[in-house]
């Protein structure tokens, strides 16, 4: 390691976590989601919606909250757990063990995070109404 190197480590703050806006982002979009959530379930689409939070382009769902529409950091896009298993996200194997760890939708939005390093599955839960 160079000796600039070593200032510089010394001199960065720690880098935010994009989660900390995600947080922020869901907490604005809390009570749309809910919505759709209820409707993907009443319109007999899935018994499990998933809601994906992106930053940049993603080909899976549809975008329902548009960050630059919205003045935010966050697109989200709504999906359920079918297409999940359809596109190979979630391997069909795996399906169950899925279902048995799906909090309820009307109490918690499941949110497959996308960020640089990775992604994951979050369940957030809904605003009090």
């Amino acid at each position: 390691m160079t000796p600039e190197e070593l200032l510089n480590e010394n001199n960065n703050q720690k880098k935010q976590s994009p989660l900390q806006s995600l947080e922020v982002d869901l907490r604005l979009y809390s009570e749309s989601m809910r919505e759709i959530a209820v409707e993907i379930m009443v319109e007999g689409l899935s018994a499990y919606p998933i809601f994906i939070a992106h930053q940049h382009e993603v080909s899976l769902g549809e975008l329902i909250l548009d960050k630059a529409d919205l003045n935010t950091d966050w697109n989200i896009n709504a999906s359920t757990l079918e297409e999940f298993v359809q596109k190979g996200v979630i391997k069909p194997e795996l399906k169950q063990r899925f279902i048995d760890n799906y909090k309820s939708a009307h109490d918690f939005m499941c949110v497959f995070a996308i960020v640089p390093e990775g992604a994951n599955f979050i369940f957030f839960p809904y605003g009090k109404e």
